[in-house]
């Protein structure tokens, strides 16, 4: 499965409207999320903010809105007034995070490698500043996780779409003794479920969107604990290449389960030419996903489907 381009290049760059949510000042979190409509369009841009700012965002015709959770993809996160006005634009707006593996860039890395180096596991190959981790081990949701979910919440986040699930697939076996891909993945579905249930006991109604990785949905608790799913290059894999290989028919499938079981799917393509936008935006509409077609970059805003 492609990766989104913007980790290497942060390492070196610093629906119906839902109410306000009695969004406050810093010390109190927001209040509960009102339930979204259906999602028709959203936007994915984890970079290149103009002015650093969601300005443009805020203009966008799209109705969901899903960013980092730090403007820099480091440590300067959003705030609640900066989260606050692109929801009055009338946006759902969701907190970009990962929870299976961790980039050299991000604040907790140092204090990681220094005392809790174990956590770190292989480095992933085609994304050479990214680690997969002991996402089961209480350490990484004391440290990582939980401080995440914390501040999306009370930055006013409608939600949290968290990335690399697919760390069960993907992680050095031979770094777990013991552990095959079918308990990773069990592990990998608690931990969504925790995140899921402290997420909603911080904000309740918040929103949980895990990207890829959709046959977790076979997995007990999996469909209690998510709201929708992300998903990546269902029908173009970038650059504009037709995704026909076996797993896309396989994800795709997936996805329509997810969405038949009354989950939102949120698919991103990866495609520029004007043929093949057309064509992705043709099937979303065939299967009822809520579409976006953009570059891999996810460094500006593209158009929503027609």
């Amino acid at each position: 499965m492609s990766r989104t381009w913007w980790r290497r290049a942060a390492a070196g760059l610093a629906v119906a409207a839902l109410a306000a949510g009695g969004c406050t000042g810093p010390d109190r979190t927001p209040g509960p999320v009102s339930p979204p409509g259906p999602v028709e369009s959203w936007v994915y841009q984890l970079q290149g903010y103009p002015g650093g700012q969601l300005t443009e965002l805020a203009r966008a015709p799209h109705k969901l809105a899903v960013i980092d959770l730090a403007r820099d993809g480091r440590d300067d996160y959003f705030t609640a007034d900066e989260v606050a006005a692109l929801r009055a634009s009338g946006k759902v707006v969701l907190a970009y995070f990962e929870i299976g593996a961790i980039e050299t860039y991000r604040p907790e890395y140092p204090g990681l490698r220094a005392d809790a180096g174990d956590l770190i596991l292989n480095r992933w190959p085609d994304w050479p500043e990214e680690f997969f981790v002991r996402y089961w081990d209480a350490r990484w949701w004391d440290r990582v996780v939980r401080p995440r979910i914390d501040k999306a919440a009370a930055a006013g986040f409608d939600g949290i779409y968290l990335d690399t699930p697919l760390a069960y697939e993907e992680l050095d076996l031979a770094l777990v003794p013991g552990h095959s891909r079918d308990d990773l993945a069990r592990a990998m579905v608690d931990l969504i479920g925790r995140i899921s249930g402290h997420a909603r006991a911080s904000r309740p109604g918040m929103l949980v969107f895990p990207q890829n990785s959709p046959e977790l949905r076979e997995y007990d608790g999996y469909l209690d604990a998510v709201d929708g799913v992300g998903m990546e290059e269902l029908f173009f894999r970038a650059p504009d290449e037709p995704c026909d290989a076996g797993f896309c028919a396989t994800n795709l499938d997936h996805a329509a389960a997810l969405r038949a079981a009354g989950k939102t799917v949120l698919a991103v393509d990866y495609a520029s030419h004007a043929d093949n936008v057309r064509a992705a935006c043709a099937r979303y509409r065939e299967t009822g996903f809520a579409g976006y077609v953009t570059t891999r970059g996810l460094d500006r805003i593209s158009a929503p489907c027609a």
